[in-house]
């Protein structure tokens, strides 16, 4: 095996950032103003900013005292709960990972779409064979070495910000104080809109949540490939400047525009949501300057979301959580077969995306649904670790971030969450190959923990048959 290179500190700040800036940020301005007045707007992303931090600080806390567990996010679930407890964590992981991916997948479609008809809309079978494209050529960059794939998503990361920062200038030029002010808690009824929800401040927060972790998702980047920084000091620095980068980002973005179109007019806006603030703004040339970046951001994201899904399996298979298969690496160390196992799922089911009214909101959901049972399994961990050493500050630390990931799993995406719980069916076979195959009994607890989320699936396949949760 070729010796392995390191990533720098730079590049993990590159990996974060990219992660997380894919396709949500260029709709995000349209997303939180139908939820949300600039008022509670803000307040929601104190609260996210808050549950986000406290799951960053835990991850730096629990990289820095367990460096003997070397799969981080999922092995931490390992420590404290278990086998089965880490595989709950990895399998949530991957399949968010990969779910966030069919968004993706739309999103990049759809803006290429804007200046190729031929793939307008973005659900068509052009587009589909299309993405199908995509999604091969970055399994084989990545399969030739996860480390020259995290050099080239540096470079293209530098690319598509350059949009962004554009647009945080002209929201600037261009803000009205008296506009952004006008309707600031959103309690003024919008009878002339059916595009916005007027409500109480809580329920605005509430209404906003999904969409702003949706956003989040792949701060723990650094975590998950911790492994491969040059030191572990490197990835723990790296993640916190990241997630200081991107509340910077995700807040200029999501609350200036109210300052430059009322909310109505940013809520019913097309998408990307970006565009259309600029095209309003400025003229069609911020429309294409917008579209052109959202085709780069989504590449690079989709690249980013290409390794992580395989590490997670990987990293899981050497702590035998999943079979030895899904461990396997090639000369340059990429995880071959869970990578071309992820891509062959990822190519069936894009095909669905042919049968859904709306893929890219429904795959976005259930991919923020999914990834909240490994960021809970985070907090729980540090609880249980910084009780047994009586730190109780870093207990505290772990406490908000398990409360903050159990009050968005009941209060915004309960519906989702039992969709993802229909995914253990298939999950549970393979993580009773990996017990078989590492000759380990399933415990009692285990089998208990295992009927429990079965039975939230059979409840979901329920709701589904009756319409109480309706997939469209």
């Amino acid at each position: 095996m070729e010796k392995e290179k390191k990533i720098s500190r730079t590049e993990l700040i590159a990996l974060i950032v990219s992660s997380c800036i894919g396709t949500g940020i260029f709709g995000i301005t349209s997303d939180v103003s139908k939820a949300a007045a600039p008022g509670p707007a803000l307040l929601a992303w104190l609260f996210v900013g808050l549950g986000i931090l406290a799951l960053v600080l835990c991850l730096n806390n629990l990289s820095q005292k367990r460096p003997d567990l070397e799969a981080g996010i999922f092995s931490y679930a390992g420590a404290g709960f278990g086998p089965l407890g880490e595989f709950i964590s990895g399998w949530s992981y991957w399949l968010s990972a990969w779910l966030g991916n069919i968004a993706f997948a739309t999103m990049l479609m759809s803006a290429i779409g804007t200046f190729i008809p031929f793939f307008a809309g973005g659900q068509n079978v052009p587009s589909i064979l299309g993405a199908i494209i995509f999604c091969w050529l970055l399994t084989i960059l990545v399969n030739n070495g996860v480390e020259s794939a995290s050099f080239i998503n540096f470079i293209g990361t530098i690319f598509k910000i350059v949009p962004l920062i554009l647009f945080v200038i002209l929201m600037f030029i261009f803000f009205k104080g008296g506009m952004f002010t006008a309707d600031f808690w959103g309690q003024v009824a919008n009878n002339m809109s059916k595009s916005t929800v007027t409500g109480s401040i809580g329920e605005q927060i509430k209404g906003s949540l999904m969409t702003m972790i949706w956003v989040f998702i792949g701060v723990e980047g650094a975590s998950v490939m911790a492994h491969r920084a040059k030191t572990r000091k490197e990835a723990e620095q790296a993640s916190t400047i990241g997630f200081i980068l991107l509340v910077l980002i995700y807040v200029l973005i999501s609350i200036l525009p109210y300052g430059t179109l009322t909310r109505a007019q940013l809520a019913s806006a097309g998408q990307p949501a970006l565009g259309y603030v600029l095209k309003s703004v400025v003229g069609a040339w911020g429309a294409t300057i917008i579209n052109l970046g959202l085709i780069v951001s989504t590449i690079i994201s989709w690249l980013s979301w290409t390794m992580l899904p395989a590490e997670t399996t990987m990293l899981a298979a050497e702590d035998k959580a999943m079979p030895k298969v899904w461990g396997k690496v090639n000369a340059k160390g990429a995880p071959t077969t869970s990578l071309y196992i992820t891509a062959i799922l990822q190519t069936i089911f894009l095909f669905s995306l042919l049968f859904t009214q709306e893929a890219y909101e429904f795959a976005y959901s259930l991919c923020t649904a999914a990834i909240l049972f490994s960021y809970l399994l985070v907090g729980l961990y540090q609880m249980k670790f910084s009780a047994g050493r009586k730190e109780w500050g870093q207990f505290m630390i772990g406490l908000l971030a398990a409360a903050f990931q159990l009050a968005c799993m009941f209060l915004a995406g309960w519906q989702e969450v039992l969709l993802v719980s229909i995914s253990f069916i298939p999950g549970f076979i393979i993580y009773y190959q990996a017990c078989h195959e590492n000759k380990r009994p399933i415990s009692l607890s285990e089998k208990l923990v295992m009927g429990i989320i079965l039975l939230l699936s059979l409840v979901a396949i329920l709701f589904i048959m009756t319409g109480v949760i309706k997939i469209s």
